[in-house]
């Protein structure tokens, strides 16, 4: 649980990246009409985790990270030709080490900006896991009580979507 947390190390410094033509294009920033950025060339997708004892797992994004510093969900970019449901299993493993025999999807949310899109796959664990930060793109992960999600500083984006999600897991 939340409380259960040790102070995260700050990573304040991007992990370094292959050369852009060896990455795959799907990890490129789009723009938005009005000058907004939003990272996934072919959209992006995450995973959100809820066990039936009223905990979802909360990935806090490193600093260097866009909107770092906040809570969220693992996920990432879409790679060509992926479907978002898959990119939200590779992007939780390799996250947060979720691992997808455990997992049920229960539902997918859809935020479509004509332009980019990103898909918020829900899922329910039939066991509590331990996470495993498997990347330099996490602070902490940490079980959330359902009831406590909205105390956190949150990413936008999982801001703005979690009062819907909520309620669908209620």
């Amino acid at each position: 649980m939340l409380s259960d947390l040790k102070q995260p190390i700050p990573r304040s410094l991007p992990p370094r990246l292959p050369p852009p033509h060896l990455r795959d294009p799907g990890d490129a920033w789009v723009a938005g009409p009005e000058g907004q950025k939003f990272w996934g060339r072919f959209g992006a997708a995450g995973l959100l985790v809820w066990h039936c004892e009223g905990v979802v797992l909360l990935q806090h994004r490193a600093i260097w990270s866009h909107h770092g510093g906040t809570w969220g969900i693992p996920g990432g970019a879409r790679k060509l030709n992926e479907t978002a449901t898959n990119a939200a299993f590779r992007e939780a493993s390799e996250e947060a080490g979720v691992p997808g025999e455990l997992q049920t999807v229960l539902f997918e949310s859809i935020v479509d900006l004509g332009f980019w899109s990103y898909t918020t796959v829900v899922v329910e664990s039939s066991a509590l896991f331990t996470p495993v930060m498997g990347d330099a793109e996490s602070e902490a992960l940490a079980w959330v009580e359902v009831s406590a999600v909205e105390a956190l500083d949150l990413h936008p984006g999982f801001a703005s979507s979690w009062p819907a999600l909520r309620e669908r897991l209620a």
